[in-house]
């Protein structure tokens, strides 16, 4: 098990347009979230669908290809790794954020 590391692959559809920021020096980063839609049946049988959120950063090339091409509601697959953050916001309180930091990205549908 020593080759494992931290690695996430996600299929989902874009939730909103991608946030581009540029840098100085050329350098980009993008900022979206995609939803992944899970279906089971409950106790009772009945069909229970979840939706989870996902927030997603991608940097460099990856960025320029998401401001190019990406828009809301296109179907994405990545591959990247887990990150967490934590801040303190304008009254002081402690908050945390998770993102996916994409290394690959693959479009998906039309």
């Amino acid at each position: 098990m020593s080759t494992l590391k931290n690695k996430v692959q996600l299929i989902g559809h874009v939730g909103n347009d991608p946030e581009i920021k540029s840098f100085d020096g050329g350098k980009k980063l993008a900022k979206l979230s995609i939803a992944t839609n899970e279906s089971y049946k409950n106790d009772k049988g009945e069909k229970v669908e979840e939706t989870q959120w996902h927030s997603l950063v991608a940097w460099g090339k990856t960025a320029d290809i998401i401001e190019k091409y990406v828009v809301k509601g296109k179907e994405i697959a990545i591959e990247g790794k887990l990150t967490h953050k934590s801040y303190e916001d304008k009254n002081g309180e402690k908050r945390y954020v998770t993102e996916v930091v994409i290394d690959e990205l693959l479009m998906l549908g039309k």
